[in-house]
């Protein structure tokens, strides 16, 4: 017999302003335990160095994460000139110095290689997998690694500030997978200088900004209380950067149970992916195909 979970039936976003010194696993434990819910999980991982937006989704919006994970994203960060380091952020082991320091005009000039469709290699202290490894685990055992570069789409990368020789501000929008700590180590090795991220904030992820986010101090304050309910989002602010197509009631329970169903496109292209509403309600995602709706996920009543 299946295991029931416990809990409330919560479905929604909660935007958290993520503090640094905490993973986003033990934000998203930290959210499910003060609304009791009985499911969640975010979209889109900071580390725990990171702050900034962290999108939690709560029961029925955990099947819309991946449309928020795709989506562009923002950050603005701080690259420490003149040091590399085995993690490519402020947490690891200094490997390489260089007392050069490049001009505002070097570092401008330098950005536009970082811009559009770009092959990125991820760091050695990262998640990606090697023959069925963490990488950061291989890498804290001292093994060195051939990781692959992937591709990422980078939408703008300016710089916002230096505050001296050895630092420079920097804002950065992106696509999905994309590592800033090595956007910093790359940037560094193509000034000729060395460089690693010092500190790190996610501005916006999609439709979710951190100026919005509740902090933890005023979850934890809240927790289990009706009061933190208000803070909660609906399920379609999370579907907002993808076209919306309605449907009549007959439709409804065809999508729910996963079948093609007849909906009313408006500005959908045949073979977008969008999703359907009723009354205002999310009832699937899918692809529209000629005057249909072809479900992927189905969104029950919530």
């Amino acid at each position: 017999m299946a295991r029931t979970r416990k809990g409330r039936e919560v479905s929604g976003w909660l935007v958290v302003d993520k503090p640094a010194g905490i993973t986003s696993t033990a934000v998203v434990n930290k959210v499910k335990w003060a609304l009791e819910a009985k499911k969640a999980g975010h979209a889109g991982t900071l580390d725990p160095a990171a702050t900034g937006v962290l999108a939690v989704a709560l029961g029925e919006a955990t099947k819309t994460v991946p449309y928020i994970t795709d989506a562009l994203k923002c950050y603005s960060f701080c690259v420490r000139l003149g040091q590399a380091t085995n993690t490519d952020d402020a947490e690891g082991e200094v490997t390489a110095q260089s007392d050069a320091r490049p001009t505002d005009a070097q570092i401008k000039a330098a950005l536009g290689a970082f811009v559009g469709e770009i092959m990125q290699v991820p760091p050695q202290f990262s998640a990606v997998k090697i023959d069925g490894a963490r990488a950061y685990a291989l890498a804290r055992a001292g093994e060195e690694m051939d990781i692959a570069a992937r591709p990422l789409w980078v939408e703008e990368l300016v710089m916002t500030g230096r505050p001296d020789a050895d630092h420079v501000t920097l804002e950065m929008t992106c696509g999905k997978g994309g590592y800033v700590r090595a956007i910093a180590r790359d940037l560094g090795a193509a000034l000729g200088c060395h460089g690693h991220v010092l500190w790190l904030r996610r501005l916006w992820s999609g439709p979710f900004d951190a100026a919005d986010g509740i902090d933890l101090p005023t979850l934890e304050a809240l927790a289990r209380t009706p009061a933190l309910d208000t803070w909660l989002r609906p399920l379609e602010e999370g579907l907002a950067d993808l076209p919306q197509v309605t449907c009549p009631t007959d439709s409804v329970p065809r999508l729910r149970n996963g079948n093609p169903a007849m909906v009313f496109p408006g500005d959908v292209g045949f073979g977008d992916i969008c999703w359907a509403s009723h009354n205002g309600e999310a009832i699937a995602v899918g692809r529209y195909l000629s005057g249909e709706l072809h479900p992927a996920r189905v969104i029950a009543g919530h």
